[in-house]
């Protein structure tokens, strides 16, 4: 049997689920100013995809490189939800 792409779904799954709480709690303390930390995590993980051979490994390193590139977009959808009243602001 080949468990490739149930590993792969799974930490997919994982991933995405990983990154929604992180993209919410980056936008309440930092704002959108940390959209380079998501850039810099994904250009780091696309370049690790690129060399390394394993291809579970390159692979899941894709999904976590595109996962963080994506969060940048969603750091500015966050900020419009908080400014819909659909989630906290922080006070400063």
């Amino acid at each position: 049997m080949n468990f490739t792409g149930l590993i792969i779904g799974a930490a997919t799954f994982l991933c995405i689920g990983v990154f929604h709480p992180i993209v919410i709690k980056a936008e309440y303390h930092f704002g959108t100013g940390c959209w380079w930390a998501f850039l810099t995590l994904g250009l780091i993980c696309i370049g690790g995809s690129l060399v390394i051979d394993n291809n579970i490994v390159s692979t899941l390193l894709g999904v976590v490189a595109f996962s963080s590139l994506w969060s940048i977009l969603e750091l500015f959808k966050q900020k419009k939800r908080v400014e819909k009243g659909w989630f906290p602001k922080k006070i400063k």
